[in-house]
């Protein structure tokens, strides 16, 4: 059962349930960790996560996506090339993320940041493994591994998390930096398990053989995923920056408000998002055979099918966030104070619209990468990264909206990147309609230029 491809509406509601599981799980793993770090420990928590996101998109995060529409492309190989190349990039984001954790935790103003990055980087090696097992799945149909691989990271983390957090629980700085181990610990386990998951599918070619698909063919299609990866964890990493500098020359409570945005309320936004994650994987192998022989309407039809379906999804769920956001915030966090929790419902319901704004940039981000056009969900996520931080500034700086600013900012800046990509996909023209912007950004499943008609 586990090895077989699946239909597009299967892998979708597999790869689903297997991010919701995720996404879940760590909901309810922030109800112990904040009882036990508390705002300040969570704040600190949140500092730390977009130096990582940023190295771990580098080595990582373009790689599923990208390994997945080469391979349900026709291209043959394409993991083993990306095993050796992602593998030293990862290596070298290992590296380069403990030799920046003392330069972080001076600029951002907390010691504690450097044992936490310590303890948290080797784990971008092994997940630029992982990532590279699960695009080669995806890129066959298979989401299993993907959703399997995704809960056993949480279920890991969870346990060995929140043991470490209680035993360390009276050194504030130790006990988060023993939990940022355990995601160390949950990336090792799930690579392990994906690994012998990918040799058995491969037990008579060993892992590293020389492939025929050039570096230059990954290159070329990871790359730009990369860029547009890279975006978000680079606008939370100079947000986290910006919004603490801002909210403490106002308050003294400035990285516990930080923490009860990023750590809490974004946290219980993604829940639903997470549910849509498997309409932007499945996508994918769908729509990527459709462009590459040049059907670009049916390809097309395929997009708007996506994103309908995402849209129909998210809707709902985003009122139910509006509604019951006391509710969610008593149960998944309720140790926080009073006050805590009404500053908490507030930016719930100030983002409860993000349910559907990014769920819809996740599934027409992915949609834009099969019909070979990654270039432009690049430029959409860095135009609206960019727009993030200057409004999150804005607000906070020249409003009495406090943390509430950066909140709107998100809203702002999801809602404009789900209108470029629709209409760049609305663009995108059927055979013989070809455009010299369109040969800049349209790559094949062997890394070279294709016109309209492939």
């Amino acid at each position: 059962m586990f090895s077989q491809k699946q239909s597009f509406i299967k892998g979708a509601i597999i790869i689903s349930v297997g991010g919701f599981i995720s996404k879940i799980l760590g909901a309810v793993y922030r109800i112990p960790l904040t009882n036990f770090l508390g705002g300040e420990g969570m704040g600190i928590y949140q500092m730390v996560y977009p130096l990582y996101c940023i190295l771990l998109t580098v080595s990582a995060s373009g790689i599923p996506t990208g390994i997945a529409r080469l391979i349900s492309s026709g291209s043959k190989g394409a993991e083993r090339t990306a095993f050796a190349l992602y593998g030293t990039i990862g290596v070298i984001g290992t590296i380069l993320m403990y030799m920046l954790s003392a330069p972080l935790a001076s600029i951002q103003g907390e010691g504690a940041i450097k044992l936490c990055c310590i303890m948290l980087c080797p784990s971008v090696f092994f997940v630029s493994v992982l990532s590279v097992v699960r695009g080669y799945f995806q890129g066959r149909g298979n989401m299993y591994p993907t959703a399997v691989t995704e809960v056993s990271e949480q279920v890991i983390k969870v346990v060995i998390g929140c043991v470490l957090a209680y035993i360390f629980r009276a050194n504030l700085a130790l006990a988060v930096a023993s939990t940022l181990f355990a995601v160390t610990v949950s990336e090792v386990i799930s690579t392990a398990i994906a690994l012998v998951w990918y040799s058995g599918k491969k037990a008579r070619r060993p892992l590293y053989n020389p492939s025929r698909v050039p570096y230059s063919a990954i290159i070329k299609y990871t790359i730009p995923l990369t860029l547009t990866a890279i975006a978000l964890p680079a606008s939370q990493l100079l947000e986290s920056i910006v919004a603490v500098r801002l909210l403490r020359e106002m308050t003294d409570g400035a990285t516990a408000l930080y923490g009860i945005f990023s750590g809490c309320a974004v946290t219980i936004i993604n829940l639903p998002v997470s549910i849509t994650y498997g309409l932007a994987a499945a996508s994918v192998p769908q729509i990527s055979p459709l462009a590459e022989k040049g059907d670009i309407d049916g390809a097309k039809k395929k997009a708007y099918k996506s994103m309908l379906i995402t849209f129909a999804i998210s809707l709902p769920a985003s009122v139910v966030l509006f509604a019951f956001a006391p509710l969610a915030v008593k149960l998944i966090f309720a140790s926080l104070a009073d006050g805590e929790k009404t500053i908490l419902v507030n930016l719930v319901r100030i983002m409860a619209v993000n349910a559907v704004t990014l769920s819809l940039v996740q599934t027409s981000s992915a949609c834009l990468t099969s019909l070979g056009r990654p270039v432009r969900s690049t430029l959409t996520q860095w135009t609206t990264a960019i727009l993030r931080v200057a409004l999150t500034a804005v607000l906070i700086k020249f409003t009495n909206l406090s943390i509430a600013g950066a909140a709107i900012s998100a809203n702002c800046c999801y809602l404009v990147a789900a209108l470029m990509n629709f209409w760049y996909i609305s663009r995108e023209k059927s055979n013989g309609s070809k455009r010299n912007e369109d040969n800049a950004d349209r790559i094949g499943s062997n890394g070279r230029r294709v016109d309209e008609t492939g």
